[in-house]
């Protein structure tokens, strides 16, 4: 029986981890989930492990906020005395937060197969830090796990070889489609209010976006003009928290707790429109088929756009303005990637415990140029 270790560290990262665990734990591996406390806070992690039914973490590492330096060194110094005691064939991160890359980059040294979950997603906007994370945590893992093609592709032009990449789909939609009723049947709705297409989801939480007051004024701005032809809900992200109530935020935009998962989900699903800085949002609007307008440049996720709902408009207020008007006007069809189907973590359990259909389980002895 293989020891497999999974990381999650914050909230991007419960909703891969878990049918991953669920997936390897069917199949009779023993897992160890361990959480690095990256982001420890009743709103953001408390109630996304009771909503999506994860159980408490095998080893909680408590590391908490601070410089990307700060974090990354606390969670390599916390996790690799336990993975020498552990001892795992295979350690799974997901994701591009610090933790992802810390727990990688002590992996890598310590000997354990490494599998990356979402590899290959590129902004190539080295202004993110999930961008340095994503390519450094893909340069030292052994399984390269794509949830799309055009992930896949970016792994074949920076030279990775074809046995160290899977495309497996994407297992955010595991976790939104096992969960898909139970949200639908929540009162989030009522409590808030709403109507089924009667309102706007915003979603801000990036630090480009929400760290410059005068970014974050703009954004603002336009918001205000959509709000008063459609009415927005924005549930605040802790990191918004202190900007938004500095600069206030115009009529038609109420502002709401942080949402848990099931009731975030609720609220995607009957929204007119999102709009948002968030790349899992961006997967989860293309699965549900609603149309999402993105206050990003770009995006790491540029299948939702090209086979997908989503809109890149970037942060100029007049574009954005501009662009949501239009996607209310004409919104783009609803369509979904072949592979987003529910089905991605049983495809990557088959790659780690049989190696995938090449059969092979050892280290790559040749790795990217």
């Amino acid at each position: 029986m293989l020891r497999i270790v999974c990381v999650a560290g914050a909230r991007p990262n419960y909703m891969k981890i878990k049918p991953v665990m669920d997936a390897l734990e069917r199949r009779g591996a023993e897992v160890v989930l361990v959480h690095t406390g990256q982001h420890y806070d009743e709103s953001m992690n408390d109630v996304f492990f009771r909503d999506l039914g994860i159980r408490p973490p095998d080893r909680f590492l408590g590391v908490g906020s601070g410089t990307h330096a700060q974090q990354t060194g606390r969670v390599m110094t916390a996790f690799e005395p336990l993975l020498e005691e552990l001892t795992p064939d295979v350690v799974v991160v997901v994701g591009d937060i610090n933790s992802t890359l810390a727990c990688a980059l002590v992996t890598a040294k310590a000997g354990p197969l490494l599998a990356h979950v979402e590899s290959g997603l590129r902004s190539r906007d080295w202004s993110m830090p999930e961008e340095v994370n994503r390519v450094a945590t893909d340069r030292v893992s052994d399984y390269l796990l794509a949830s799309s093609p055009d992930a896949a592709d970016n792994l074949r032009a920076e030279g990775y070889r074809e046995d160290q990449i899977h495309l497996v789909g994407n297992v955010m939609i595991d976790t939104l489609f096992a969960n898909l009723e139970r949200a639908r049947a929540t009162d989030v709705l009522d409590r808030h209010g709403l109507t089924p297409g009667g309102y706007g989801l915003v979603t801000l939480h990036r630090p480009a976006n929400v760290d410059d007051p005068e970014v974050l004024a703009g954004l603002l701005k336009a918001l205000g003009e959509i709000a008063g032809g459609c009415p927005l809900l924005l549930p605040v992200h802790p990191r918004a928290a202190a900007r938004l109530a500095e600069l206030g935020v115009p009529g038609g935009i109420r502002l709401v707790p942080p949402a848990g998962y099931l009731d975030f989900i609720a609220l995607q699903d009957s929204a007119r429109i999102v709009l948002t800085d968030s790349g899992g949002v961006q997967e989860e609007t293309t699965a549900l088929g609603v149309p999402c307008v993105t206050l990003r440049d770009n995006t790491e996720r540029p299948i939702t756009v090209e086979q997908g709902t989503n809109v890149l408009a970037g942060r100029d207020p007049a574009r954005i303005v501009s662009t949501v008007t239009r996607v209310l006007a004409d919104p783009p069809p609803a369509r979904r990637p072949e592979l987003w189907d529910g089905r991605a973590s049983e495809r990557i359990a088959e790659v780690l415990l049989t190696g995938g259909p090449s059969g092979q389980r050892a280290r790559p002895t040749d790795t990217a140029s």
